[in-house]
């Protein structure tokens, strides 16, 4: 059911236990996507992280009150950055799969800040998670967001961007629809799907078979 505007400004019912959100980790599903299609970019525009010819590209489907994606930033997305992205190996794109209100707030919070804030806000609040995502989660969001820039009224504006919701909603059925996404997080490395938040180094054999085709 699509998410209303309503629902991202007002309830406070618009949470799921987030442990019930994700998946943990989980054997990868041994099926592969069309790349060109994959590669389309999605209603809101792709922002990546790495060099745009890089051998590897990884496309992640998250929502921001999944748990298991906020493990994943935390903890595993750093070191691949350091081992791959930064070394020109890899392009990063994380694509917006929220599975609640609050998760499209999140996302929309990212959005709203320009493509340079983009990761900044987003590695933030997975950060922060237990920050915000709680039953009144607007105040801790609106905290989280000064700190980069938000005032009360682009705050306020933000989150009633219907426009920017609808987008949202259109990248999260493209990912159910196209690509049968039906859990986050959901990895396509070179168009392999990966399913769930795999340990660095399961997640790094996966990228090496292809860095070494």
């Amino acid at each position: 059911m699509p998410v209303t505007r309503r629902q991202v400004v007002t309830s406070a019912t618009c949470l799921v236990a987030a442990a019930a959100l994700g998946v943990p980790v989980a054997a990868r599903a041994a099926d592969t996507v069309d790349v060109a299609e994959l590669m389309k970019p999605s209603p809101l525009g792709d922002v990546w992280m790495g060099k745009d010819n890089a051998p590897v590209t990884i496309v992640e489907y998250a929502s921001m009150t999944c748990s298991h994606c906020a493990h994943f930033a935390r903890d595993v997305l750093p070191k691949i950055k350091e081992r791959y992205i930064d070394t020109g190996k890899v392009r990063y794109v994380l694509r917006e799969f929220p599975l609640d209100p609050l998760a499209a707030g999140a996302f929309m919070l990212a959005r709203c800040s320009g493509d340079d804030k983009y990761y900044p806000i987003v590695d933030s609040l997975f950060s922060q998670f237990n920050k915000w995502v709680v039953q009144n989660p607007i105040p801790p969001l609106r905290e989280i967001s000064k700190q980069f820039g938000y005032t009360q009224q682009s705050f306020d504006a933000c989150l009633q961007n219907q426009a920017l919701l609808d987008k949202l909603e259109e990248v999260r059925k493209r990912g159910s629809q196209t690509f049968n996404v039906q859990s986050t997080p959901t990895f396509f490395v070179n168009g392999e799907r990966v399913v769930g938040a795999l340990p660095l180094e399961e997640f790094a054999k996966v990228i090496d078979k292809y860095l070494k085709a």
